[in-house]
């Protein structure tokens, strides 16, 4: 299948010829070296030389019909993708992308992060399909005010990283040459040995008094030392690949949560004693099988746990450090007296 060329060689993509621009209405067709220009404040396509004549004397109106924006000439730029939605939901990610850039070790837990991420896809859904355009662009401009400085310090952190890797890229090629030309330079002293390798055994064979088999083994010998040798020397100066393989960074996952307890963590488990089932009394007695106190419904096992809880309810608390901690004892009603009576009681 032939592939379509423009008169000045250069390949021509599918529709290039339908290009018409909106202002003049010239077409690729008819002018081959036409180039289309467009605008990220409204996005409408028009040739440069419209583009020069309506805007070089300052701000003006665009002419496509229906649009009012202004516009400015230095803002103009050719377009990078064929579809101009790619175009413009490309700029309005990468604008948003500019104010919110924190990096996922800034969150304590996974969830955080990606609440956060789902909040920057929400302001960026909106942009694209002009959802609350007003109150998303007043988003953007707080939280950019709010948080100047950590979105300087991300951008800073970005830019040093891609230089990082640019500097490692290069030294991974520079590796990579030196490879090459020190394997080059090793095949070519292997030649050049094999070479006086054999001159040696023909003016061995020619002026020598040995056989061609001792010969041989004699040369075999020192061609194997030769590349010995060689592969001693080039080791050390070998230098270790510069490649880095990058985990993902340690993230605390979501903590897990505890069943709900109404009473926040109170519980009626005894701490200083232990409720027997039965206690052995005459009073205690007579009144289980007495009906006019049962009859009532009377628990002489209730009466029994409380009076054991009112016995114990006092151990564990001290009350010189209640009194310690209320701090000045003039602020309390009743003054130094009070305090004076309750630990006399």
């Amino acid at each position: 299948m032939s592939r379509t060329v423009a008169r000045n060689g250069a390949p021509r993509r599918p529709g290039d010829e339908d290009d018409i621009c909106p202002v003049c209405k010239s077409s690729r067709y008819l002018n081959p070296n036409m180039k289309f220009l467009v605008n990220p404040e409204c996005y409408h396509k028009m040739c440069e030389s419209c583009v020069d004549r309506i805007f070089s004397h300052g701000p003006a109106s665009c002419p496509v019909a229906g649009c009012n924006r202004t516009l400015r000439k230095q803002r103009f730029r050719e377009q990078t993708f064929e579809d101009i939605q790619v175009e413009r939901e490309v700029d309005i990610r990468r604008r948003v992308a500019k104010v919110f850039n924190r990096r996922q070790d800034e969150f304590e837990t996974l969830d955080d992060y990606n609440n956060y991420l789902e909040e920057v896809e929400t302001l960026t859904f909106n942009l694209l399909n002009g959802i609350d355009v007003s109150s998303t662009e007043a988003k953007l401009s707080e939280y950019a005010a709010q948080n100047a400085a950590v979105i300087s310090r991300n951008a800073t952190l970005a830019h040093q990283e891609s230089a990082n890797l640019e500097a490692l890229r290069a030294a991974e090629k520079e590796d990579a040459r030196l490879r090459r030309e020190a394997a080059r330079k090793e095949e070519e002293d292997e030649r050049r040995a094999r070479e006086e390798g054999r001159k040696e055994v023909l003016e061995q064979l020619t002026h020598g008094n040995k056989n061609a088999t001792e010969v041989l083994k004699e040369s075999k010998k020192i061609e194997l030392l030769k590349r010995r040798r060689a592969a001693e020397q080039a080791r050390p100066h070998s230098k270790p690949g510069t490649f880095v393989i990058k985990g993902l960074k340690s993230v605390a996952g979501p903590k897990i949560e505890k069943p709900y307890d109404p009473f926040g963590g109170l519980t009626d488990k005894r701490k200083y004693y232990v409720l027997q089932d039965h206690y052995e009394h005459p009073w205690l007695d007579q009144a289980r099988t007495d009906l006019h106190i049962i009859a009532g419904g009377y628990s002489v096992q209730e009466y029994c746990a409380r009076s054991m809880f009112e016995a114990f309810s006092g151990l564990g608390v001290f009350i010189e450090e209640e009194v310690a901690g209320r701090g000045d004892p003039s602020d309390v009603i009743g003054g130094s007296a009070a305090g004076t009576a309750t630990l006399v009681e």
